[in-house]
């Protein structure tokens, strides 16, 4: 474990205004995002700029991953008008891209892959045109599940490794390497045109070489678009960080994975799954 936030971790607050409008928007539709739940130090900049990955599926989460803030325990009944207040919200913010996530629900027979599907169908019915972004957990390793949101055909799939195989135990304990591996698989094998997406997170106490072993069997899989960012400790409960990764570390990932054939990268301190996710479309669009 070290101490002593770095210097170049230090983030400026932001325009108060603008994040209390979007607030507020969220609270009037009933609307949990990730950026709040997950205390994501974006949060200000993101919501300035009318944008959030909204989180669907409630607020509770029925995995404890030791790297995540999300509360856990038992699920609530998910709300049938959530996908309607979503699509609302993207029209009121005029947003040209969306991402959409959420909570683990195991207690659910499908894990929630049918509301994902819902969601993203009545944002398209309210939004033309706009660009939909997924970040979906594993379902549990069903076939069945992940392939109704590859048939909703969102254009991007984003599911977090989050970390090296070593670390898994520690970090994901009731998630697989080789199953994560599979889905983004999966994704590709049955349409070509949906771009994957992946991330992870640095500091852990994972090794370079490591790393790369990752960025090796993603581009294996033909996985288009990467993102590093620091782990951040949210409390005293959580994993330690065992690293601050420097910005010119980060610079030297994103080129060794560009190297590596990733369409396009996302490498630095504040960087999350999310983080300018607009960007992703643009650049691949003009590429």
């Amino acid at each position: 474990m070290i101490n002593n936030k770095p210097s170049w971790l230090t983030k400026k607050a932001g325009d108060q205004k603008s994040f209390f409008e979007m607030e507020n928007l969220l609270k009037e539709l009933s609307l949990n995002t990730v950026c709040g739940e997950a205390d994501c130090p974006n949060i200000r900049e993101c919501f300035q700029k009318k944008t959030a990955t909204f989180m669907i599926l409630g607020k509770i989460c029925t995995r404890s991953c030791k790297f995540c803030s999300v509360s856990k325990g038992i699920p609530k009944a998910i709300k049938a008008e959530e996908p309607s207040n979503i699509a609302l919200a993207v029209k009121k913010l005029n947003l040209r891209h969306v991402v959409i996530t959420s909570v683990t629900r195991d207690d659910l027979e499908d894990g929630g892959a049918g509301h994902f599907v819902n969601t993203i169908n009545e944002i398209r019915r309210h939004n033309n045109p706009i660009t939909i972004e997924v970040l979906i957990p594993d379902f549990r390793g069903s076939k069945l599940a992940i392939q109704q949101i590859i048939n909703a055909e969102p254009e991007i799939i984003n599911h977090n490794l989050e970390t090296v195989p070593s670390l898994y135990s520690k970090v994901r304990p009731k998630a697989s390497y080789i199953g994560s591996l599979g889905l983004l698989k999966q994704v590709k094998e049955k349409n070509k045109k949906i771009i994957t997406k992946t991330g992870m997170m640095l500091g852990l106490g994972e090794k370079k070489e490591e790393v790369l072993e990752v960025m090796k069997d993603l581009r294996e899989l033909d996985c288009d678009v990467l993102t590093l960012g620091q782990y951040l400790k949210p409390t005293e409960e959580h994993i330690d960080i065992e690293e601050y990764i420097t910005p010119e570390k980060f610079n030297e990932y994103k080129e060794l994975a560009l190297e590596k054939g990733f369409r396009f990268v996302e490498s630095g301190p504040f960087v999350r799954s999310s983080y300018h996710a607009a960007d992703v479309m643009e650049n691949i669009e003009m590429n």
